[in-house]
């Protein structure tokens, strides 16, 4: 019988999180077969929440819900931070 005193812990394994980075490079290389500009398009779902401006091919628009929208930005932010050696 469990000590109902004691605090569980639960452990999620890495793949429950999504990487956020093969999130971000799946998206944009879907986007870009689909003819669309990318960087737009990743921008206005950002912005805006809508899943629309992602597209369905590839199942970029199920993976990228997948990812909370602030977290895609802190990823993207930080990749932009190292390539101006800033960090």
């Amino acid at each position: 019988m469990q000590n109902l005193t004691d605090t569980q812990v639960i452990e999620i394994g890495s793949d429950a999180m999504p990487d956020v980075k093969k999130v971000l490079s799946q998206v944009y290389e879907s986007l870009s077969e689909k003819g669309y500009n990318p960087v737009n398009q990743i921008v206005g779902y950002i912005m805006s929440g809508d899943p629309t401006y992602i597209t369905s091919y590839n199942n970029a628009r199920s993976l990228i819900m997948k990812v909370e929208r602030d977290e895609l930005v802190e990823e993207m932010l930080e990749a932009y931070i190292k390539s101006h050696g800033w960090k």
